[in-house]
């Protein structure tokens, strides 16, 4: 853990980068007003600092795209495109306001929820009206407005102000998504259009929302309440493709359909809370892996554990079964499919168990997604935990009597936590969570002291009114029953305020103190007054009670009725020879005594305090008997005397001018020590016999001195180095503990530098399935273990492959781990269905290791369809049917009999096979896998989009973008239908009819080409790119557009338009090319490049690059699986690469001490396998010798 200090104030926003391979301790932070700053949080080192000309309140990084960021400011959007952690950006990014107009909304569903707030292009240039099916548009729509330059005034009622926005962020599901949270509505803004495309409207008695988080693998959204409770929206499916009579067979929604919008339904909610004051709604998170767990975080320090789960329909409440609805599927994976599976085959595996449902995706399927398997459920919130923190103000901390010899079996580490609310908390400081809870007082806790290990007295008071009076409360309370008594009774006259409750080290007296008002001593044994001072008593302002007088009293006592009175008495005694260093105090010495009957009298203590004047009293407590003992006058060095500390035969005095004054009892000498730090407010000796180690508390900060050394150890000040201080204590020989304004209790060391608590030192109450809080060996070993295991004839969870008794701890803390695993998980493992991809993927969840979560997802999607079609030996790439299996024609079917000949038996097996494996290839992947899913999922989500931009033109630019966008896709009949609809006033009504005959005439004939290529090019290098990539697709050259468009480096549209346009062969080649600059060393995003190479099929090339990424592990098991799925088989042409990837992941388990896994992998790693087979062998000799 590294502190640094990065601002001299606090940073307004922060958040890591995640979508770069450079470094992952790379953390961009905001400063207030307008400072982007980015750190190496390992380093420390400031990479750049990048100043904007706005106030920015929080930004978001682009999940699709590391270089794009948009901030939100105070009133308007910022968006940026030249992000990088390598150099500053040079831009200052772009400017956005939300503009709007009147209007009235034509058209049902979520449209109709947009009340004042559509709007049209508010100081945009040029609008031209649209005829035909365009009046049917919506005429009112929240839209993005770019000013450049200054901003003007904003007029009233014209603009859409942010200030009262809550939160900004990129959609993870949908690309080029934005998502701006108001507290009655949430608005989805298409940065393409910047155009509003979706609203969610709250209903009218709807709690205002607060937080708003996208899930990835599902299009659903989390949305946090004020009231507490979390309701989940999805997306819903408006309408379905259907074919246009110009274009038969191609997706296309219909322009005028009124339903092409973007709408979520409310499928769940949680229950509201029942909140007070300090315990409003701060923030919601969710599991990033799993996106079904979610943690709530309130204002009290609570945080409420939720998970969300599906459960059949028919079993649904009434609330989640609407007829509204459109269906919730699961994703299929049904078991019964797996009975059509021939005996014959080998793979996939035949099981009889179900696929454990661990994350979202699991549990729905895509919206859009349509299998037999498939069967109607709905959601459901269960609150699976809860874990208190310290609520906060804090006021006071006690920590119990210390650890000793005679205490350590019983002993618990509690400290006792007094807040402003009125309740105490005893947290477990071994553990680090909260014990109990009492809520005692109705007013701030005012001071806490401990009478045994099992009880303490709690005193509070109102804040005094004009009359300085209060009514006061002192309760003692029994942590383990509960228990509470009043000490003084009950007490209904007011009173000047308690200052100091004092309980004397026998826990026999406690001494109460009250303001400008004589102090009154109670026998803790019987509960009763010893003794009230008269009025014209000394004012007390510090007082302690004395540990060494009362040890020696103690041991001639216990001498005394040794002798005298036999082994009764003698078990009283003994029980009082125990003293603060050597007592276990697991309950009072007074209740000791009462369980003896009073045999034993009891037992003289004494304390001393001082007065206004400075001046020291010395008196004698010994059963109902008080007495007066010395006076010492004041010292002429000290002030006003405001605590004392007493340990041994060293007492230390101090006053509110910040000096010391440490006595010598025994030697009999005194020294002044300033310490130039002010009023000191608190001082203690630290336990352990002989550390006289000191800890001060002033105003401004804390220090610890050694009063034996007489010398400064470390020190603090606030609020420089911390937040305010409220109260300090030890909780141990070594750790100081300091109660702070922030609401934290923090742990320290003797340097007060370090406040880190690791997890892995706490004792918890049972074992926590985390990997990493394993030791970095035994967490990789368990993750190879988990893995694969071919070394071994059958799969085992139990591992025993460390024979090594010097591996023995390792290998039971795997073990340990193994079996907290869910037992639904844990009998799906050893008969994973598809093998070792789907039991990495599985692993790789359950590590939470989000890397390796993305290579496994797509590399098992790409491996079962690569064995249902391999890719690579297609042709019709793009022109494949809807199912995505090739199937030959019946010229190539004939091509095929007349080279070999089959029999009908033969035919049919391949015909069965094909349709088997067409039936376990699996759902595509969803959409935010953007390029990576299957080309046809890839066109018909591009096409919807269209159809949605399409639905919102509401200015020539738009049309524009789209005509151009449908030129791209080969709708070119939409777009000559778009260019005709231009109005006859535009001034681009004939430049548009010019380009209508164009499109038209180039796909009834392609006489010209050479021509317009020509033209392409021309306007290509004059600066015109997207022209001339438009007249390039419209004569079908979309490969030389992609090529134009790498060289001027739009890498991410050219592997768009590749995917959408471009056959197999010619898209693996811009693919290629992309590939190469993603592996560049200025981009370095090889982790991406790994996943591009996945969705082409390119496996080999796939474990060359994890070669050279050094990812050894993840290539041999990768490498593994291909051979299981039958898509790779060695050859000469990679035997090399396969050798060196198993030789370096023999040596990768031999460092984790695994011989038997080492050398199962050198027998496959060919003669370098076997030399360093021999040297294994030396090696783990010598070590057993």
């Amino acid at each position: 853990m590294r502190k640094m200090k990065m601002f001299k104030d606090n940073p307004e926003y922060m958040e890591w980068l995640s979508l770069q391979d450079t470094s992952h301790d790379l953390l961009a932070v905001l400063h207030p007003p307008h400072s982007l700053v980015l750190w190496n949080a390992d380093t420390g080192t400031k990479i750049w600092k990048k100043t904007y000309t706005e106030s920015l309140l929080s930004f978001s990084f682009d999940p699709f795209d590391a270089a794009n960021v948009a901030f939100l400011g105070q009133d308007c959007l910022l968006l940026v495109g030249d992000f990088s952690c390598h150099k500053l950006p040079s831009s200052k990014g772009r400017k956005f306001y939300i503009s709007n107009s009147g209007g009235n909304i034509s058209g049902s569903g979520s449209s109709s929820s947009l009340g004042g707030h559509g709007s049209s292009f508010s100081g945009a240039t040029g609008v031209d009206k649209r005829t035909g099916t365009r009046q049917t548009l919506r005429s009112k729509v929240k839209s993005l407005v770019m000013q450049e330059g200054k901003h003007s005034r904003i007029e009233d009622g014209s603009n859409i102000m942010l200030t009262d926005c809550l939160q900004l962020g990129y959609h993870p599901a949908w690309r080029h998504c934005l998502i701006l949270v108001y507290p009655r509505e949430v608005l989805l803004v298409d940065l393409q259009i910047k155009q509003t495309v979706g609203i969610i409207p709250l209903e009218r008695t709807g709690s205002p929302f607060v937080q708003v988080y996208a899930c990835r693998q599902r299009d659903m959204l989390i949305c946090l309440h004020e009231n507490g409770s979390i309701t989940v929206r999805m997306r819903k499916l408006c309408c379905s493709p259907a074919p246009t009579p110009n274009e038969p067979g191609s997706p296309y929604m219909t322009v005028g359909d009124s339903n092409v919008d973007v709408m979520y339904e409310l499928r769940c909610q949680s229950d509201p809370m029942r909140l007070n004051k300090q315990a409003r709604i701060y923030s919601i998170s969710a599991c990033p892996v799993t996106e079904n767990k979610f943690s709530l975080l309130l204002g009290d320090s609570r945080i409420l554990f939720w998970e969300l789960r599906t459960v059949e329909l028919a079993f649904a409440p009434h609330a989640y079964n609407q007829p509204v609805m459109s269906p919730l599927h699961t994703p299929g994976e049904n078991i019964t499919d797996q009975c059509t599976i021939p005996d014959s085959w080998t793979f996939p595996y035949r099981n009889n168990i179900s696929t454990p449902k661990m994350v979202l995706s699991d549990m729905i399927g895509s919206i859009d997604s349509k299998v037999k398997s498939e069967h109607e459920v709905a959601f459901k919130f269960l609150l699976v935990g809860l874990l208190s923190g310290v609520a906060s103000p804090i006021v006071v901390l006690r920590m119990c009597p210390p650890l000793t010899t005679k205490n350590w079996n019983i002993y618990k580490a509690l400290l006792a936590v007094g807040t402003t609310c009125g309740s105490v908390q005893i947290f477990n400081l071994a553990t680090g969570a909260l014990w109990k809870e009492f809520n005692l007082h109705s007013c701030s806790v005012r001071g806490l002291e401990w009478v045994s290990l099992t009880g303490f007295l709690s005193y509070a008071y109102p804040t005094p009114g004009t009359n300085g009076l209060v009514k006061n409360e002192l309760l003692l309370i029994d942590i383990n029953t509960g228990r509470t008594r009043q000490l003084r009774g009950n007490r209904t006259a007011e009173e000047p305020p308690i200052e100091l409750v004092r309980v004397s080290y026998l826990k026999q007296y406690v001494v109460v103190t009250f303001k400008d008002c004589p102090m009154e001593i109670w026998d803790l044994r019987s509960f009763t007054l010893l003794r009230q001072m008269p009025p014209n008593f000394p004012i007390v302002t510090s007082l302690e009670w004395s540990p060494s007088a009362t040890v020696k009293n103690l041991k001639r006592r216990h001498a005394s009725q040794e002798s005298a009175k036999g082994s009764s008495d003698s078990t009283v005694a003994s029980a009082r020879e125990q003293t603060p260093e050597h007592t276990a105090q697991g309950s009072p010495a007074v209740e000791l005594v009462d369980r003896q009957e009073n045999k034993a009298a009891a037992l003289k203590e004494h304390f001393v305090f001082t007065d206004n004047e400075g001046q020291l009293y010395h008196f004698f407590v010994e059963g109902s008997t008080v007495r007066e003992g010395s006076k010492i006058p004041p010292d002429g060095n000290m002030g006003l005397i405001t605590c004392i500390a007493w340990k041994g035969d060293t007492m230390v005095l101090a006053d509110m001018d910040g000096n010391l004054s440490i006595w010598d009892l025994k030697a009999r000498i005194s020294k002044a020590v300033p310490t130039h730090r002010g009023w000191i407010k608190k001082i203690r000796f630290a336990p352990g016999r002989g550390n006289m180690k000191l800890l001060i508390l002033y105003g401004d900060g804390v220090d610890i001195w050694d009063a034996k050394e007489v010398e400064l150890v470390s020190s603090i000040k606030t609020p420089k180095d911390l937040p305010k201080l409220q109260d300090v204590e030890w909780a141990a020989s070594d750790r100081p503990l300091l109660a702070t304004d922030d609401g934290c209790i923090r742990v320290l060391d003797m340097k007060m530098r370090v406040s880190c608590s690791q997890i892995q030192h706490h004792d918890t109450l049972e074992v926590i399935f985390s990997p990493y809080l394993l030791p970095g060996k035994a967490s990789l070993t368990l993750q190879y273990h988990l893995q694969h295991q071919p070394w071994r004839e059958n799969y085992s969870l139990q591992m025993t492959d460390l024979t090594d008794t010097s591996e023995e701890f390792t290998q039971k803390l795997v073990n340990e781990q193994v079996d907290i695993i869910d037992s639904e998980l844990k009998e799906y493992l050893p008969n994973c269905r598809f093998g070792i991809a789907q039991r990495c993927l599985f692993v790789a969840q359950l590590f939470g290791n989000e890397s390796e979560i993305n290579f496994w997802t797509v590399a098992l999607h790409y491996l079962r369809r690569e064995k249902a079609c391999p890719l690579g030996k297609s042709d019709s790439f793009i022109k494949r049917t809807s199912s995505d299996v090739f199937v030959p024609s019946d010229a190539l079917s004939r091509e095929v009999e007349d080279l070999v000949l089959l029999d009908n038996r033969q035919q049919s097996e391949l015909r069965e096979s094909q349709q088997l494996w067409k039936s376990l290839r699996g759902l595509p992947l969803d959409c935010c896998w953007d390029v990576l899913v299957d080309q046809e999922t890839f066109l018909k989500c591009n096409l919807q989009k269209l159809a949605l931009h399409e639905s919102r033109c509401t200015s020539y630019e738009l049309a524009q973008q789209c005509i151009q966008e449908m030129i791209f896709l080969g709708q070119g009949d939409r777009a000559v239908h778009m260019l005709l609809d231009t109005d006859a006033d535009s001034h681009s009504y004939y430049a548009d009819c010019l380009r209508a005959c164009l499109v038209a005439t180039i796909r009834s004939s392609g006489a010209s080409q050479s021509t317009i290529k020509l033209v392409a090019t021309n306007l290509i290098a004059n600066g015109k790119l997207l022209e001339g990539v438009e007249l390039l697709c419209l004569i079908d050259k979309s490969l030389d557009a992609c090529r134009y468009l790498q060289s001027y480096g739009k890498w991410n549209l050219a592997a768009w338009l590749a995917k959408c346009t471009l056959e197999y062969r010619e898209c693996l080649e811009v693919f290629r090319r992309w590939v190469e600059h993603l592996c560049s060393p200025t981009v370095n995003l090889k982790s991406k490049a790994v996943l591009v190479l996945l969705s082409m099929g390119q496996f080999l090339k796939v474990i060359e690059m994890l070669y050279s990424m050094r990812y050894f592990s993840r290539a041999a098991v990768f490498a593994e699986a291909c051979i299981e799925f039958g898509v790779l088989t060695e050859s000469d042409e990679n035997q090399a690469l396969l050798n060196a990837v198993y030789l370096e992941y023999a040596r990768y388990l031999s460092n984790l001490d695994n011989k038997i896994a080492a050398v199962h992998y050198c027998g496959k790693a060919g003669e370098k396998g076997q030399q360093l087979q021999r040297e294994l062998d030396i090696v783990f000799d010598s070590e057993k010798q």
